[in-house]
Order: structure tokens, then C-alpha cells, then sequence
């Protein structure tokens, strides 16, 4: 082995650095624990500005039991409200994306709502004495964008978006996010909790065994962890000599991203934003995955390729070496972590020892119990 990949990371005492018990995923009274400690506490991706580019564009997402609308008001702002008629608590959108003409009405009363969430008119209720339409806007969610990405927060009082970013925003700047285009989406459906996925994410000790392809462009040994973060994992992994990209045979007729260094362009970045966003950086394409929990062992994936404008304007443009090659690396992740999740929540599970190598797994586990002990 070359000597840029010894292992000299700090060593670890086993009984110090053990998996979590079981219950931590398959109890559902403890998932929802988690939705309300963390989820429902935190900022998460929701999806992509240009999704709505116009007034009135809107797509929804669930986040356990809440519905949230995300709209472009009229004024071109990013809003987000909860998924409910403030009359009698019905649903407004039984759509996962569309666009309103000018307002949002309920289906059952009619009453409507401007686009930046106060009523507009709420019929029949001219005799209630004390009635006030100003007193009845939608319930606000916090939104932000970051270069492109729109984030959420259910929390009534939630950290300022900067502390949620911690850096990130001025460290990714050179990519330029914000100009990128998505030109592909695909939805997985796991059988796996949500912590599992991000520890599969956040190691490739697992990658000379499942991910030969990737292995072959990337040694698994490469790169370096950045110290664990309160509101994120992540790393970076280097290219193989004569590698120009991830892609199915590792060549990319693809200009670099504009801005980038010399040394960027000989990277990959793989960061987790807890606790649902993770981004691939790559020299000529950025993939994004928006992870959603459905139950203490189903979690929902959106995973999206995004490319420079300049590129796809190009005759000839061909995603697909790249789109195949996350494909295939996704699918055989998504195994790994429904099998993981299969053998946790048999008999035979005792929690075990990580690697020092894991410390980015080890870190999770102590953000979960440090934002769930003490919680009921």
C-alpha cells in the first residue's frame, strides 16, 4: 500500500466507539423521538429554486406526519407554509407539485390565501363577531436558499441558517451551485432507517468489496475526513491518475465546473448537511440526495444530477455515463443498507466495535443520542 494511504488516524478504544442498541432502529416510539429532536428541529433540503421558476410554482414534501408547501410568491421570494386550511385543518394540496393562478384555495370552503400566506378571503364568516381575516394566515415555515438549494425548518424558533451551514456556503462556493441544472431525478424506496444510510454514506471501507467501479477510479484509502461537525459529516476523495471524472469509464468529454482549481478538479467531496441533504461534488457535475424517513426502517431517496448550463447546451450532450454510474453505486448502497437494516432488527444483533476509520459513523451516533436522551 502506498504510503498516502497508511491509516494515521487517532485509534479508538472498543468499548468507547460500539453501534447503537437496536432499538435505535426499530423502535417506532424512538423514530419518533428522533423526527421530533431532530427532524422537525433542523434545517432540511427540500429541493432546488429552479423547480419553481415562476409566481405561483409550489411543490410539496412530507416530513413524517407534517405537509409542507414550498411556493415562489409574487415578488419572486422562496415561501413555506404547512400543508393545511387554517378554516377546518383539510389538506390544500393534494399534489406533489403544480402551480397556483395567483392564489392558494381550499378545496372544501374556499377559503384562499395570497401567495405569501395570508387570507385573502374566508367565506361566510361575515357574522362572527371578533373574526379577523389577518388573524388566520397559513402557518409559516422557515425558508432559505443556499446557491440554489431551498432549506426548511419546522421549528418555532430555529438557528440562523449561517450556523446551520457552518462554512459550507464559502468552502463549495467556487462550484457555483446556484448556476447548475438538474437534468435527471430518481426516487429510491429503502427498507433501511435513515441513521443507516448516512453511516453507508460516510465510510468507503465498504467500497474494494461492492463498489469495484468506483474503487477502480477512486482508491477507497484516498482523501481525508474533515473533523466531525455539529450540523455536518463529510470528506473528500481524490481521483485516480488518469481519471477525469466519476463517470461509467472514468473519462468526461465535460468541461470543469467553471472556478474551480487545478486541485479541486482532481476531487470528489462527499458531504452529509444533517440530517437529510448529502452532496457529491464532482470537477464537471454536482449530485444531491434529499433523504426523507417514512418509518423507524423506511426512508424515501431523491437523488438528482445537475449539470453546468454551458455543457448541456452543448450538441451532443450525454449524461448518462455519469447518471449510470451513480445509478449502479446507489443501488448497490441501498442493498448494504436494506441488509443492514435486515440483520439490526434480528435476534442475533449485539451492538460492535468501529473502525478508526469510522469516526464520521461514531459522530452520528453521538449527535442522535446527544439531541434524543432525555426525550419521551
Amino acid at each position: 500500500m502506498s504510503t498516502a494511504y497508511t491509516n494515521i488516524r487517532p485509534a479508538l478504544d472498543a468499548s468507547e466507539a460500539m453501534t447503537l442498541p437496536q432499538q435505535y432502529y426499530t423502535d417506532p416510539a424512538h423514530f419518533q423521538r428522533e423526527m421530533e429532536a431532530i427532524h422537525f428541529d433542523m434545517w432540511l433540503c427540500a429541493g432546488r429554486t429552479n423547480q419553481i421558476p415562476n409566481a405561483g410554482d409550489y411543490f410539496t414534501r412530507r416530513v413524517a406526519n407534517a405537509s409542507v408547501i414550498i411556493v415562489r410568491d409574487e415578488q419572486g421570494g422562496i415561501r413555506a407554509f404547512h400543508n393545511v386550511c387554517r378554516h377546518r385543518g383539510t389538506q390544500l394540496c393534494k399534489q406533489e407539485s403544480g402551480s397556483f393562478s395567483g392564489s392558494i384555495q381550499c378545496g372544501y370552503h374556499a377559503w384562499t390565501y395570497k401567495l405569501d400566506g395570508g387570507l385573502l378571503r374566508a367565506p361566510h364568516m361575515e357574522k362572527v363577531e371578533g373574526f379577523c381575516e389577518a388573524d388566520y394566515p397559513l402557518n409559516h415555515v422557515a425558508a432559505e436558499v443556499w446557491d440554489g438549494h431551498i432549506f426548511i425548518n419546522l421549528s418555532a424558533h430555529p438557528i440562523p441558517f449561517s450556523e446551520h451551514l457552518a462554512g459550507l456556503d464559502q468552502k463549495f462556493r467556487p462550484w457555483r451551485m446556484e448556476e447548475l441544472q438538474m437534468v435527471e431525478r430518481r426516487v429510491y424506496h429503502l427498507k433501511a432507517n435513515w441513521k443507516l444510510v448516512i453511516q453507508n454514506y460516510s465510510e468507503c471501507l465498504h467500497c474494494p468489496i461492492v463498489h469495484p467501479l468506483l474503487q477502480k477510479q477512486s482508491h477507497y484509502m484516498s482523501g481525508d475526513n474533515e473533523p466531525p461537525q455539529p450540523t455536518y459529516l463529510g470528506g473528500r476523495m481524490d481521483l485516480r491518475d488518469g481519471v477525469k471524472s466519476l463517470t461509467m469509464d472514468g473519462n468526461s468529454i465535460r468541461c470543469a465546473l467553471p472556478g474551480l482549481s487545478s486541485a479541486d478538479e482532481r476531487h470528489v467531496y462527499y458531504y452529509c448537511l444533517l440530517p437529510n441533504f448529502f452532496l457529491n461534488l464532482h470537477p464537471d457535475y454536482m449530485l444531491t440526495f434529499t433523504m426523507w424517513p417514512k418509518a423507524a426502517d423506511q426512508t424515501e431517496i431523491v437523488c438528482e444530477w445537475h449539470f453546468h448550463p454551458d455543457e448541456i447546451a452543448k450538441p451532443g450532450f450525454n449524461p448518462n455515463d455519469a447518471i449510470e454510474f451513480w445509478d449502479i453505486t446507489n443501488k448497490q448502497d441501498w442493498e448494504l443498507s436494506d441488509l443492514a437494516q435486515a440483520g439490526i432488527s434480528s435476534k442475533g444483533y449485539q451492538p460492535g466495535p468501529y473502525s478508526n476509520r469510522e469516526e464520521l459513523l461514531l459522530a452520528l451516533d453521538r449527535f442522535v443520542l446527544e439531541r434524543t436522551q432525555g426525550r419521551k
